[in-house]
C-alpha cells in the first residue's frame, strides 16, 4: 500500500500521471478513512484553501487527531496566515535570498519564486528554497520578492499555492519533486528556541467573562513575588515587548482567528515557554478536532457527528430532539445552541454555516451540574462542579444585549472527587500535552462522559481556589519557573 495519501478537493485538481501514491479527495479523507483503510498514513495536503476553518484546515486538523503524519501542519497553515506571525522568520531568510544573489549568475531576483517540496526551478536559490521548505513544511509555496528601501532584496510575502496554480512550464519539477519528497523518511521542521527571563500575564481589562478575574491576577502578581518571580500584567499593546519576557502566562478568553494565538505563536518563536501553547490553543479550540481525538483514543463522550451542508438530512437519522449544535470554535456557551425540533434546526444550522464549513451535532445529556477538573503537568490540581444556570441548560445563559447569567460553582478536594472523573480527564487532557487544561465532563448512568478540554480554564478567586487558596497559585507559577530552568538548561 502507498505511504502517503496525496489529498485534494477535486479529483481534477491533480492533472499529473499517476505518481504511485494514493491522490483521494478531502471529502473522502475526512468521511471515509475507515473505508478506504487510511491508517498512520502520511498526508500530503494539497486542497485549495487552507483559510481558517476550510475543508484544507479541516485536512490537516483531523490528520493530527487521527495521529497521521501531515504536511502542512495546522501550526504551520495558521503562521503562514499571519505575516505578523512568520515575519520574525524573514530576516534569516532574507540572508539566503541575498547569498544567493551574490553567488549565482543573475543579478536580480525574480519577482515570484515557486517552491515545490523544497525545489525550485532556478538553481540559484535552490538552499533558499530547502531553507525555507525546513521552516515551513508546506508542499507548495510562492515567494514575493521586494526591493526595499536600503536598496537590498527581501522576500516581502510567502504563500500556500493549490496545484491549480502551478503554472504549467513547472509541471516537470512538480512530478519530480513530489516523487523525491514521498522516498524520503519524515523529518519535523526546526523549532527555533531563545531563552528569556520574567513572566508576562497577557490579560483583557474590558473582558466580561476572563479565564481570570483582577482578583486572581492580583494574587499571581503577589505570589509571584513571594517566591521570586516578577509577574507583570500586559494587555493585547504590549505585543512588541514580549521578548523582554521569560515566560507568556494568557489569561485572556484564546482563539485562533485572534491576538492571542499570535501572542502565543511569538512567545513560541523566541523560546518562551508558554501557557496557552499554540498547539493547544488550536486543538482545544476546534470542536471537531476534539470529537475525532476523543472518537479516535476511545473516550467515552455524547454521540457526535460531524457534518457539511450537504449532510443536514443525517442529523435527523442519526439524532433525536432534542439535539444540541455546536459551531467549531466557541467559548464560554457562545457557539452553542439546542434544537427542539426541525424549524429551530434548519433555523440554527442556517446561521452556522455562514461562519465555518463544518457543524457539530451531539446527543443532549442533561445533568444538574458539569465536572471541572484542572491539570497542568499532567497532574490535577482542581476540581469543581458547575452548576446550570437558573432555568437554563447551561452553565453559562447568554442575554440580549451581551448580559449573562452563571450557575453556581462548588470545589472538592481531588482526594475527595469521584475517581472515575479524575482517570477520564487526566487521560483526556494528556491527548493534549502537558499544559494546563480544564476539562469538562458529565456523569450519569452511562458512566462519565467528556465534554470539552478547554486551554484555558477559569482559575478565580472564590471558586478554583477554594480548596487550595494560596498554593494553587504557587503550583501554576512554580510550573513557570521549571520550564525556564528546563529552557535556560537546554540553552
Amino acid at each position: 500500500m502507498p505511504s502517503h495519501a496525496i489529498v485534494v478537493e477535486k479529483r481534477s485538481d491533480f492533472r499529473w500521471d499517476d505518481p504511485g501514491q494514493r491522490v483521494i479527495t478531502v471529502l473522502d479523507y475526512l468521511d471515509h478513512a475507515e473505508e478506504l483503510k487510511l491508517r498512520n498514513v502520511k498526508v500530503v495536503n494539497l486542497c485549495r484553501d487552507f483559510a481558517y476553518l476550510s475543508v484544507g484546515y479541516y485536512c490537516s486538523l483531523l490528520a493530527e487527531a487521527r495521529r497521521d503524519r501531515v504536511i502542512p501542519s495546522v501550526s504551520t497553515i495558521l503562521e503562514l496566515d499571519q505575516r505578523p506571525i512568520y515575519k520574525g522568520a524573514l530576516a534569516a531568510l532574507d540572508q539566503h535570498l541575498r547569498r544567493g544573489l551574490k553567488h549565482g549568475p543573475a543579478a536580480v531576483p525574480p519577482d515570484v519564486l515557486h517552491i515545490l517540496f523544497g525545489k525550485t526551478d532556478d538553481a540559484q536559490f535552490q538552499d533558499l528554497a530547502e531553507e525555507i521548505f525546513d521552516r515551513f513544511r508546506v508542499p507548495l509555496l510562492k515567494l514575493e520578492i521586494q526591493l526595499a528601501e536600503s536598496g537590498k532584496y527581501r522576500i516581502g510575502a510567502i504563500h500556500a499555492l493549490s496545484p491549480k496554480e502551478i503554472p504549467a512550464a513547472l509541471d516537470a519539477l512538480f512530478v519530480e519533486a513530489l516523487a523525491d519528497y514521498t522516498q524520503k523518511r519524515w523529518v519535523k521542521p526546526r523549532l527555533r528556541a531563545v531563552p528569556r527571563y520574567d513572566l508576562a500575564i497577557l490579560h483583557d481589562p474590558d473582558d466580561r467573562l476572563p479565564p481570570s478575574d483582577a482578583r486572581a491576577l492580583a494574587k499571581f502578581c503577589r505570589i509571584g513575588a513571594e517566591i521570586g518571580m516578577d509577574v507583570e500584567l500586559i494587555t493585547r499593546k504590549d505585543f512588541a515587548k514580549l521578548p523582554q519576557f521569560d515566560a507568556l502566562f494568557i489569561r485572556d478568553t484564546t482563539s485562533v482567528p485572534h491576538y492571542t494565538f499570535r501572542f502565543a505563536k511569538r512567545a513560541e518563536e523566541e523560546g518562551m515557554p508558554v501557557i496557552d501553547d499554540p498547539t493547544s490553543i488550536l486543538r482545544c479550540g476546534n470542536k471537531v478536532y476534539l470529537a475525532e481525538l476523543l472518537r479516535a483514543n476511545g473516550i467515552k463522550a455524547p454521540k457526535t457527528m460531524i457534518f457539511a451542508k450537504n449532510r443536514i438530512d443525517d442529523i435527523e437519522k442519526e439524532f433525536a430532539y432534542p439535539v444540541v449544535l455546536k459551531i467549531p470554535d466557541g467559548a464560554f456557551s457562545l457557539g452553542v445552541k439546542k434544537a427542539n425540533d426541525a424549524d429551530e434546526l434548519n433555523a440554527i444550522l442556517k446561521s452556522m454555516f455562514q461562519d465555518s464549513q463544518m457543524v457539530l451535532a451531539q446527543e443532549f445529556m442533561f445533568t444538574e451540574f458539569d465536572w471541572r477538573v484542572g491539570i497542568l503537568d499532567r497532574q490535577v490540581i482542581f476540581v469543581c462542579q458547575y452548576f446550570m444556570s437558573k432555568a437554563h441548560w447551561q452553565i453559562v445563559k447568554h442575554e440580549k444585549g451581551g448580559d449573562f447569567a452563571t450557575g453556581a460553582a462548588r470545589s472538592w478536594p481531588v482526594a475527595e472527587a469521584p475517581r472515575a472523573v479524575v482517570d477520564t480527564a487526566l487521560k483526556a487532557a494528556n491527548l493534549i500535552g502537558d499544559g494546563l487544561y480544564g476539562v469538562d465532563l458529565k456523569q450519569n448512568g452511562n458512566g462519565v462522559h467528556v465534554i470539552e478540554i478547554n486551554d484555558n480554564p477559569n482559575i478565580d478567586m472564590g471558586v478554583e481556589d477554594a480548596v487550595l487558596k494560596d498554593e494553587l497559585y504557587r503550583i501554576v507559577l512554580r510550573s513557570f519557573q521549571r520550564r525556564i530552568d528546563q529552557r535556560r538548561s537546554a540553552g
